[in-house]
């Protein structure tokens, strides 16, 4: 199952565990079973620690244990953890197997701390990449916790079980049987959404922080350089983010970051992360911002509000929000996101294997996503609001080569059609003629661009009618003191590498402008002293 390099690396790895675990097979007499027991025994022969049990008892299978002997210790994998989530197997088998995590002690003893008897189940596809942030969150959980009990499950390998449980997006993580979220998510979220006192907790630690000379809104790759660009000043710097990363964990391949050919971007999104905090950055994650409040005077403070209810304060503020998918706002999309409207073909398109679907958008992205799909699913519709594909010529000719696959243009989608529970069509109107059309369906995949996250600073600071922030060569805004990079701006081409350096050119000019300013309390002093 695992080829001779795989095996000595893993073998490498194995050499960490400090307790005996038991891998517990239950197996059918299927080909998948036959794989998994391959790959269990490759696992087991490197490891005198590690016991294969091959009577397991679970009703899915092919599925297996990792269990702790002696303990109630444990994860389940139902299906086999390749691709993406060899890593999740990897990490399951250090974890349980006493490997310490690196997570800080502070949320590694509220995870042990958490009470309450908890059974995780999180759908999962082996293309997704966003999946393992939660697959491999909630294993260390199980693997701190004997109370809370967990079991990722291949969605693509269990279609019934998907479909009985209308799981149409991934990860998909239910609770206690109930549903519990959708989409990524990390350790420290999952703990704050199960400790209702987190929030709290977090928003007083907030509150009691001195001033910041730099604060940057935002943790993909702008507000990370803008980060790291401060901090290397010697200057207070801090960082407040909903999701450090940012959209870049949504990103399947990125193969134009230069000097690095391929990557990933939950990969990419750590390595940001870790770089910031190889400096003395205040990192404060889940933080919300909900207002900017402007300094009253030069040199004064700039006030950021956050949704917890506490505020930060900074000389000056660097604003790296970025940006999100476009919706199509028509009726029933919202009614109907995770159940069958997705925006991440890579995520969920194993999850419609056999059905039909729709791509909504005629760019690189909508007919990357067209071509992806197809080698699922029977068949694609995609639509195009202009009278011509925008995508590139090489892509547009792969498309047409496709016998499942129609191209619609010079179609507007009006509406998303449901039956309560998941899609079952959508109608468009033929921009040439005004006709409405009809087509059925269980899937919709909108690819239409994106959105800057900036609503909250309407009102503020100047925008542009698309709402992004305006900015000068600099990365000033209309605001002394707030600069701001990446897609939330007017920086054209929104690109991961474009964003990088506009986050650093902010930092610098922030810098610039801390110390050609004089902060307003020494301007006090030194307007009572010449009196």
């Amino acid at each position: 199952m695992l080829d001779a390099n795989l095996k000595t690396q893993l073998k490498a790895y194995l050499e960490r565990i400090t307790n005996p675990i038991t891998l517990v097979a239950s197996l059918d007499g299927g080909a998948k079973s036959q794989e998994m027991l391959g790959l269990l025994e490759d696992i087991a022969s490197l490891s005198d620690k590690i016991t294969l049990d091959r009577n397991g008892d679970d009703e899915r299978r092919p599925s297996f244990a990792i269990k702790r002997d002696g303990t109630d210790i444990g994860v389940t994998f139902a299906g086999l953890p390749m691709g993406h989530e060899f890593n999740s197997l990897v990490l399951a088998l250090l974890q349980v197997g006493g490997h310490p995590s690196k997570e800080s002690e502070e949320l590694l003893e509220q995870i042990r701390n958490l009470d309450g008897d908890f059974r995780f189940e999180t759908y999962f596809s082996l293309s997704c990449q966003n999946c393992p942030d939660v697959v491999q969150a909630l294993n260390l959980m199980s693997a701190l916790n004997p109370r809370i009990k967990h079991v990722a499950i291949d969605g693509a390998l269990f279609q019934q079980e998907v479909e009985q449980r209308q799981v149409m997006a991934v990860p998909t993580v239910f609770l206690n049987g109930e549903p519990f979220a959708q989409g990524r998510m990390d350790v420290a979220q999952i703990v704050a959404k199960l400790d209702t006192g987190a929030v709290a907790r977090a928003a007083e630690k907030i509150k009691a922080k001195a001033p910041f000379e730099v604060l940057v809104i935002g943790g993909g790759p702008a507000g990370a350089a803008a980060a790291i660009y401060a901090a290397r000043k010697g200057i207070r710097t801090g960082v407040a983010a909903e999701r450090f990363g940012g959209q870049v964990l949504d990103t399947m391949a990125i193969e134009n970051f230069i000097s690095v050919s391929h990557t990933e971007g939950p990969k990419l999104a750590a390595a940001l992360e870790q770089h910031v905090k190889d400096y003395e950055v205040d990192v404060m994650n889940l933080q919300t911002a909900t207002a900017l409040v402007p300094a009253t005077q030069e040199g004064g403070l700039i006030e950021v509000k956050l949704a917890s209810g506490a505020s930060l304060k900074s000389r000056t503020v660097v604003l790296s929000t970025g940006a999100r998918w476009r919706s199509m706002n028509v009726p029933g999309e919202a009614e109907y996101r995770n159940k069958g409207v997705a925006y991440c073909p890579h995520c969920d398109g194993p999850l419609f294997k056999g059905k039909r679907v729709a791509v909504i958008g005629g760019g690189n992205s909508g007919v990357e996503a067209a071509i992806d799909l197809a080698g699922i699913v029977s068949h694609v519709t995609l639509i195009e609001f202009d009278s011509q594909l925008r995508a590139d010529a090489v892509l547009q000719r792969k498309l047409h080569s496709l016998a499942n696959v129609t191209v619609v243009v010079s179609a507007q989608t009006t509406e998303v059609h449901g039956d309560g529970n998941k899609v079952v069509g959508l109608s468009y109107k033929d921009r040439n003629s005004g006709e409405l059309k009809r087509v059925e369906l269980e899937g919709i995949f909108v690819q239409i661009g994106l959105v800057p996250n900036t609503e909250w600073l309407k009102g503020t600071l100047a925008l542009t009618p698309r709402g992004e922030i305006e900015v000068d060569n600099r990365g000033q805004t209309s605001l002394p003191g707030v600069f701001a990079a990446g897609d939330a701006t007017t920086v054209p081409f929104k690109q991961i590498v474009i964003a990088m350096g506009e986050g650093a050119k902010a930092a610098l000019a922030a810098f610039d402008h801390l110390i050609r300013t004089v902060p307003a309390e020494e301007a006090v002093r030194e307007t009572v002293a010449a009196e």
